[in-house]
């Protein structure tokens, strides 16, 4: 496949824009060299898997705050959680996953995309010792908020960490591993909360659920300090010779073979870069006063396929969260408690599985099939699951203040045709064709957003479109058990 390295670009032709908006990028096209054939190497694995370990502890500390507030009972405060209480612990997760996502886009320019990974660990492990020991609500919202914080840099930084690391033949395939590791992540927390639910101590079960999410990120710290930096980033920051190593180490043993290919990458990244900041002295008419970061914004706004790249960015990260998925991983076992079913928390991991299934059906399929096609065939079958959904829930009655944690208020049908418990067998089945379908496209394109924006914006605008999905998250996880 004729295209370098440097420019994390969208494998299929009728998935881009349109030509003007990737005509920057498609300077790789013509280096005229090819990457070697054969499968990722076992560098490139070691990589994506320990960078992955960032979307392991953001999916399990998303999935395991549904099992937490079934379980949770009257240890925060002495009393029961009402649904502001549980809006709260859970919101405050997205919100400073919101405010953490622009900040650490200039950190991973500034300081670069693996220390930025390091830091996040860091406050995994501290987020999650304080939410084991929190006595009050208070306290439990602190160490959500810090985790929060985690979340918002690793779900920015990793997806980048691995898409300019990756082969082009795999990028997608690559940073879709990061997607099923969140996956994994709540499949994980669901099942653990499923153990400590049923059969720990209730007073302290719910604090092994939450304080268990610090051991993968110990593990991923010990892991990162062995591996490298990103080839485009040291490019960037003056030392191409260390980015020449990792380019050998990404192709494998027979790096010697291929030594063309490594010098005409670097190479053509140094003429981006020389490229872009060139235009960025050009769009401030010489003044070389302006900030770096002033000079992001100018050409991430004023240019306009920088723009545009933004815009669907924005607007892919939006509809991830505004289509109500993460009120199924924060609430389903809350949910299911309201719909009757006697064991909520095991009935909730259905829900992970069925996401992390198909998960795994796009990780083989989303290179082949594209990213613009797997949306257009995926959006209309999560249609048809809210619909059904939707319909399910029109013949049963939810009691009124049914969302307190530890109510197991059975519901009532309204229609004589249909049971209610039969109507939640048809609510479940609907989720579970909702939950396959978002996994297929919605779940995933999304994240491989560093694919839509040039190097000199690539952080900036992926971050404003990661705070965007988290500012959609923060609203759903604020509004829903409330409305």
């Amino acid at each position: 496949m004729a295209i370098s390295v440097e420019a994390p670009l969208i494998s299929h032709r009728e998935d881009r824009l349109d030509d003007d908006s990737y005509s920057d990028h498609s300077d790789a096209d013509d280096v005229g060299v090819e990457w070697p054939a054969g499968r990722p190497g076992l560098f490139i694995w070691l990589l994506t898997l320990s960078a992955g370990i960032s979307g392991l502890l953001f999916g399990y500390d998303t999935g395991v705050i549904s099992a937490t507030l079934v379980s949770i009972g009257t240890s925060l405060s002495g009393k029961d959680l009402n649904s502001l209480d549980k809006s709260a612990v859970t919101s405050c997760t997205a919100l400073f996953a919101l405010l953490a996502s622009p900040i650490s886009s200039i950190f991973a320019d500034r300081f670069g995309r693996k220390p930025v990974i390091l830091l996040s660990d860091l406050l995994f492990v501290f987020g999650a010792l304080v939410q084991a020991l929190s006595t009050s609500v208070l306290g439990m919202v602190l160490g959500r908020s810090i985790v929060g914080a985690a979340v918002g840099a690793a779900s920015f930084v990793t997806p980048l960490y691995i898409a300019e690391l990756a082969p082009p033949a795999y990028r997608g395939m690559l940073v879709t591993m990061n997607v099923l590791s969140i996956t994994l992540g709540q499949v994980v927390a669901y099942i653990i909360g499923w153990i400590f639910a049923e059969h720990g101590d209730p007073s302290t079960g719910w604090r092994w659920m939450v304080g268990l999410g610090a051991l993968p990120a110990i593990l991923q710290c010990i892991l990162l300090l062995l591996m490298p930096e990103t080839p485009r980033w040291l490019v960037k920051a003056g030392k191409s010779a260390e980015a020449r190593q990792i380019i050998e180490k990404t192709i494998g043993s027979d790096a010697d073979s291929h030594r063309f290919l490594i010098d005409s990458v670097v190479k053509s990244i140094e003429i981006e870069i020389r490229e872009e900041q060139g235009n960025a002295l050009l769009a401030t008419n010489g003044r070389k006063s302006r900030s770096s970061l002033l000079q992001g914004w100018h050409e991430l706004l004023r240019v306009p396929k920088n723009r545009r790249a933004l815009v669907i960015a924005c607007l892919l990260q939006g509809l991830q969260q505004l289509c109500g998925f993460n009120s199924l991983m924060y609430f389903s076992a809350t949910i299911f408690t309201m719909l009757g079913f006697s064991i909520p928390t095991l009935t909730s991991l259905t829900v992970a599985a069925t996401n992390f299934t198909f998960t795994i059906l796009a990780l083989v399929s989303i290179d082949r099939i594209g990213r613009r096609r797997i949306l257009l065939y995926s959006i209309p079958f999560m249609t048809i699951g809210l619909f059904l959904s939707a319909f399910g829930f029109s013949l049963i009655r939810l009691p009124s203040g049914g969302t307190n944690v530890g109510d197991h208020i059975p519901v009532t049908a309204d229609a004589t045709s249909i049971s209610s418990r039969q109507a939640a067998i048809v609510i479940l089945l609907s989720i579970m064709i909702y939950v396959a379908s978002y996994a297929l496209g919605l779940g995933n394109v999304p994240w491989m957003q560093s694919e839509l924006f040039p190097l000199n914006v690539r952080s900036l605008g992926s971050g404003l479109a990661t705070a965007t999905n988290w500012l959609a998250n923060f609203i759903i996880g604020l509004t829903f058990l409330p409305l």
